[in-house]
């Protein structure tokens, strides 16, 4: 950005020093003109017992003025009087008393003078006072108590951290729909001369984390204009109109600085559905929102004004927000892929001192579903995990175990679990591991552990072998009987009525699986490929469902083929299980002795019985974390007792 663009402000140290400046001077007057006010005041008295107490030789000096004679006591306290005329004998009678006295000469000031001096110190309040106010009213330019129309954009100015395209990574389609806005803005004649317009506004549109706002400061960092930046919930106050005033002062300021770029962040806050709720909140927001779209494309045009927005909720704007003319493009802004999330991860390893057996691949390959933040968070866990162990370089080790930790929480060593608990988590957690194994549709097992992490007091994970944007019928009957696994594996080992409330959060994962089945992807041969079930806003509130093909006969149906894909899981879960009891001993046993088991591992030990490990030639010892690992959001695990909810699907 160019320094003439930023907004020159006074010097705050200065306007301070005024400010206190003007304080301790009026302070100064007060005390001079008030000074003797802590002292004994003069008694006003006769001027004949003024007369009387000269003869008594009770007056110790005087001041004899035309209008007034100040004296004082012997005993040092003071009195006035008033002289009855003109007393030709007073000089004689003091003198004869040993009186000292003296004349005070006649006021010579001028009126106006005294005037003024009296009232500077009001004046001066008032100045004060009058400062103040301003201060409010400005408010740091938008914020002040009577700044509320002012806008809050902020032209951003990047002297210090500045980001460029070359540190966006992963996200190659987006990066190159700004980078011809940035282009454009440069050299305008080069796509003018064939007829083309610039894109009036672009909306960024994305998972919390992939880098909406990243790019947004790319654009910032590239473009050589001015570039402003404002929250879409900064425009909303509880007073109604306030957001549509700020609308307007943005645009005004930035027709003054354009070409220019406006980013609003979040702009869902403002943009959404108009018609939905009730009450002068909602009346605000959609004041606020009928000035932006008159502001992007009315009447009046705004030449050279580019208008950036993100947003993760897409499908809760207004459609005249979206369409062509107010916001031309819609650039999508993805979860990356392997390709991506390698780039992105060298992006953010240039800041930390590797080991030379770190592969991003590696790491890569074993992150799918990571978005931009959670690679940068996993990168930064790795460095915190080598510095509290000592380390001068980040090795492969401490990415693996920072993995683990995003992905299944901090292990919890120091919690005590008596042995009949342990037992029942490895059997359960057996009993997930071994469905797995037997369900050709589920994905591998990256790792299966019994050591409390997180809410979960064991879990089992497992990895995709390739990125999925899509799931079929086979793999979700095959994660429903995989989360069945581990309740009939209680069942079948300590009985009926000894099956324990840790599948809570596998119930809950087959219950919503299964709902979703039925009600949004038409996998019910009874109800056939119809949605039942969407969201909806405005009364129900952000992300609430609702059934629209809500007849009673219908909802029993729904509740019904839910239960029976739940119960299906269970039953394919049970005839594994029971047919394979010896290897459910055999993997349970072997978590109790070991805590940790690799996927690797767990298959060795299904196959022969045994497995072997590098440290230890003749049997299991310590985990070693194997290549690759998987993340909440694209791998998933199922929790033993207390288990938290697997994610994905």
């Amino acid at each position: 950005m160019n320094d003439e663009n930023e907004p020159q402000t006074p010097n705050p140290w200065i306007k301070s020093m005024m400010v206190w400046g003007g304080i301790f001077l009026a302070l100064l007057l007060v005390v001079t003109m008030f000074g003797n006010a802590g002292q004994p005041a003069a008694t006003q008295i006769e001027y004949s017992d003024f007369r009387g107490k000269v003869v008594e030789g009770s007056v110790k000096s005087v001041e004899i003025g035309p209008e007034l004679i100040s004296g004082e006591y012997k005993d040092g306290k003071k009195f006035t009087t008033v002289p009855a005329g003109v007393d030709t004998g007073l000089g004689e009678l003091l003198d004869e008393k040993g009186v000292r006295y003296s004349g005070v000469p006649r006021e010579t000031m001028n009126p106006l003078l005294v005037v003024l001096i009296q009232s500077l110190p009001f004046i001066l309040i008032l100045g004060i006072a009058f400062f103040a106010l301003r201060q409010v009213q400005k408010g740091g330019g938008a914020g002040g108590a009577m700044g509320f129309g002012k806008s809050k954009a902020k032209l951003l100015t990047e002297r210090q951290g500045k980001v460029t395209f070359e540190d966006v990574a992963g996200i190659d389609e987006a990066r190159e729909e700004l980078e011809e806005i940035v282009e454009f803005l440069k050299d305008p004649q080069r796509f003018s001369k064939l007829g083309g317009q610039i894109p009036k506004g672009a909306l960024l549109v994305g998972s919390p984390g992939t880098g909406k706002t990243l790019l947004a400061r790319a654009i910032a960092g590239e473009a050589e204009v001015p570039f402003f930046t404002i929250s879409g919930s900064d425009f909303v106050e509880m007073f109604v109109g306030v957001g549509a005033s700020r609308v307007r002062d943005m645009f005004e300021q930035a027709k003054k600085n354009a070409p220019c770029i406006v980013f609003i962040d979040e702009i869902d806050a403002v943009g959404r559905h108009r018609g939905n709720g009730i009450g002068n909140s909602n009346d605000e927001r959609e004041q606020t929102l009928n000035q932006l779209l008159v502001e992007m494309d009315g009447f009046e045009a705004n030449e050279g004004i580019i208008i950036i927005a993100a947003t993760n909720r897409p499908d809760v704007l207004d459609p005249a927000l979206l369409r062509p003319g107010r916001f031309d493009r819609q650039v999508v802004v993805p979860i990356p892929d392997i390709d991506g999330r390698e780039k992105i991860l060298g992006v953010h390893m240039k800041k930390v001192p590797l080991a030379p057996d770190v592969n991003a691949r590696t790491i890569a390959r074993g992150t799918p579903g990571f978005s931009g933040a959670d690679l940068a968070n996993l990168v930064n866990e790795a460095a915190l995990l080598a510095a509290r162990r000592n380390k001068r370089l980040v090795a492969m080790q401490e990415f693996e175990d920072a993995k683990d930790k995003v992905m299944m929480g901090s292990e919890r060593r120091s919690m005590v679990m008596t042995d009949d608990e342990k037992k029942m988590t490895a059997y359960h957690e057996a009993g997930h591991a071994l469905v797995s194994i037997n369900e050709p549709a589920s994905d591998p097992i990256h790792k299966a552990t019994i050591i409390p992490r997180g809410r979960a007091l064991g879990m089992v994970m497992r990895l995709p072998e390739r990125d999925n944007y899509s799931y079929h019928r086979d793999k979700m009957h095959a994660n429903l009987a995989v989360a069945m696994g581990g309740r009939v594996a209680e069942e079948i080992i300590f009985g009926h009525d000894k099956v324990s409330s840790g599948a809570q959060g596998d119930i809950q994962y087959a219950t919503d699986l299964a709902r979703n089945m039925v009600t949004k992807w038409g996998m019910s041969d009874k109800l056939g490929p119809l949605q039942y079930e969407a969201s909806q806003e405005g009364y129900l509130g952000m992300g609430s469902t609702q059934r629209t093909m809500a007849g009673s006969e219908t909802n029993k149906l729904i509740d019904a083929e839910i239960k029976d894909l739940v119960e299906g899981g269970l039953k394919r879960a049970e005839e594994i299980l029971k047919s394979q009891e010896d290897k459910l001993h055999l993997l349970a046993q072997a978590m109790l002795e070991y805590e940790t088991l690799s996927g690797d591992e767990i298959d060795q030990l299904i196959e022969t019985g045994k497995f072997d490990r590098p440290d230890k030639p003749s049997g299991p010892g310590a985990i070693k974390p194997v290549t690759g690992s998987s993340i909440p959001k694209a791998g998933k695990k199922f929790g033993g007792p207390g288990g938290a909810a697997p994610q994905g699907a």
